[in-house]
Order: structure tokens, then C-alpha cells, then sequence
């Protein structure tokens, strides 16, 4: 069984290690302990700013940094992040298609305890609706390290989401692994049904893969950890190849990664195409094991889903 660890950790662990390599500022909205940004503040104190409980105020602070020609990671939970600081986002880093990370940690349910308000399922699907905004969703600890070097790399404005849960990291045991902004990964060749995943939800979605397989339905899974831009060759390719589709993101079905698919699929690969995810409902404070069961963010929930896609061909 793969280590687990909360994707937050790695986030701060890789701007901690990456610093020493990298010239680059850090901010936060006075939550440096819970985004684990305070481990880059312990080693470069010089070069991390507490903006306080001031979100907007956090973007445009950040924004006119990257304006100086400096590279600039902002960070605080999603919902205050994509939530709270939406409009400075949009229009002080979005529209000048300005060079700041992003970083929003403790997204979707399994914040658990925290409830409704921290619980954000519809970060993706505002930072989606950005011009020029790359979305990332990574599925564990080293991919989320990955993804952060990847963001560095990039010129222009990214989004990351990050978790407070521990999840398995599968990461770790593939052979190859490259991660690359806009290209997916294929975790499982198969021919009956694809499953798309991000986020939480990838390694159950491996999950499923083995319960359907134990029946001899094969599954096709993909990790599209790049919300935006979307993989749509793997996507459309899979599509083509397996003729039914079935999402899995630990966010809202609306706007998010399951809304992305079906709008590139109605376009170019008509599907069945069945969402699970959190559906038009807030979240509730509870255990995290039990609040997956409630709103379906389950293994079970997605190979249920995909033998009914399956049907529908």
C-alpha cells in the first residue's frame, strides 16, 4: 500500500526545498501553519510576507510584485482564495496575465470537521472561467511537489488546489512519470469504460478499476490533473477507444472537471459521460470517511457509475 500524505504538506515541503534553487516570494493570509507555507518562512524569512486575514488585499499585494518582474506564490484555503479574492484575481492577475502560483489548500469535503463555509467545491469552476488561468488538481504528494516546480517553470498566471486529507501516494510507485501542465496521465489501459479523475478521487478511481476488472469489465483510468488547459487528445483518444466515460473529482459537477470533459467530448466524441462528484449541494462538518460515503466520493459510487455508462452505449 502506497504512503499516504496530505497534498498541503508537499506543497510546503516543495516550496521549503525549491526555494534554495529558486528565486521566487511567498505569501500568505496569516494561515502559514495550516499551508504549510510557514516551512519556506522558517528557512527564508526575508522573502515571506504575512498579508493578514486580507485576501483581495493578499492577490493585489502579490500581483503588483509579479508586476516587478519577480515570481510570487499567494496562498490561503480555496474558499478564501477562489472565493473571497476572486475579482482581484480575475481582473489585478488574470487580466494583465500576471506570473502568480496560486496555492489553495484545504479544498473540497474532506476538510472534514470545518463544515460547510471552508468546505470550497466550486474553486475550479470560477478559476476555470479565467482567461489565461491554468488549473491544477494534483493526486498526491509527488505530484503536487511536481506540479509546484512545474508552475515555476511557467510564465502566467496558475491555480493550484491542494488537501488537507492524507491520500496514497501513487505517484511514487510509477515507472517514467513526467509531469507536464496540460498532458494527463494514464494510469491503466483498458477498452470497456474510461474513467477520468483528479484531485482526491484518482486513486479510487484506481479502486474501481481493480472491482471492475474482478468481473472482467476493463477500465481505462486517466489522470487529468490539469484541469485547464484540458488533455483533449488522451480525453477524446480514450473516449474513441472505450466509448463511455465516467468523472470523478472531489468538487462540484458543475464547472469542474466533469464539465470540462463533456464539453470537449459533445464537440468532438459524443459519449455517454456520468459525473461523480459533490452534486448541487454544501458540504457539512463530520469525519472525513463518513462525508465521503454521504456525498458519494467513493470507489463503489464510480464503479457503479461506470457499469451504468457502460449500458448507455
Amino acid at each position: 500500500m502506497a504512503d499516504k500524505k496530505a497534498t498541503r504538506e508537499s506543497y510546503g515541503a516543495a516550496l521549503a526545498e525549491l526555494g534554495e534553487r529558486y528565486d521566487f516570494l511567498v505569501l500568505d493570509a496569516d494561515l502559514a501553519a495550516a499551508t504549510k507555507t510557514g516551512m519556506f518562512k522558517k528557512k527564508f524569512p526575508d522573502r515571506f510576507f504575512d498579508c493578514g486575514i486580507a485576501e483581495g488585499n493578499m492577490m493585489s499585494v502579490a500581483a503588483g510584485i509579479a508586476a516587478t518582474g519577480k515570481n510570487v506564490f499567494a496562498s490561503t484555503f480555496a474558499m478564501f482564495a477562489a472565493g473571497r479574492a476572486f475579482e482581484q484575481i480575475r481582473n489585478s492577475i488574470g487580466y494583465p496575465h500576471l506570473n502568480v502560483k496560486i496555492g489553495a489548500t484545504h479544498a473540497g469535503i474532506t476538510v472534514g470537521e470545518d463544515g460547510a463555509t471552508h468546505q470550497c467545491n466550486e474553486d475550479m469552476a470560477l478559476m476555470r472561467t479565467i482567461p489565461g488561468m491554468v488549473v491544477i488538481s494534483p493526486a498526491d504528494a509527488d505530484e503536487a511537489y511536481a506540479a509546484v516546480e512545474a508552475a515555476l517553470n511557467y510564465y502566467g498566471p496558475v491555480y493550484m488546489r491542494f488537501g488537507r486529507f492524507p491520500v496514497p501516494n501513487l505517484t511514487a510507485e510509477m515507472k517514467d512519470y513526467k509531469f507536464e501542465i496540460g498532458k494527463g496521465v494514464l494510469y491503466r489501459e483498458g477498452s470497456d469504460v474510461t474513467i477520468i479523475a483528479n484531485g482526491y478521487m484518482v486513486h479510487l478511481a484506481v479502486e474501481a478499476a481493480e472491482m471492475l476488472a474482478a468481473e472482467g469489465i476493463s477500465a481505462e483510468v486517466i489522470n487529468i490533473h490539469t484541469v485547464k488547459p484540458l488533455d483533449d487528445a488522451l480525453v477524446v483518444a480514450s473516449a474513441k477507444k472505450t466509448g463511455a466515460v465516467v468523472t470523478a473529482e472531489e468538487h462540484s459537477v458543475i464547472g469542474g472537471l466533469g464539465s470540462a470533459v463533456c464539453d470537449l467530448l459533445s464537440e468532438n466524441c459524443p459519449a455517454p459521460v456520468l459525473k461523480v462528484g459533490v452534486k448541487d449541494s454544501y458540504g457539512r462538518s463530520g469525519k472525513v470517511p463518513e462525508l465521503l460515503e454521504i456525498y458519494g466520493l467513493t470507489a463503489k459510487n464510480i464503479y457503479e457509475n461506470a457499469k451504468l455508462a457502460i449500458a448507455k452505449k
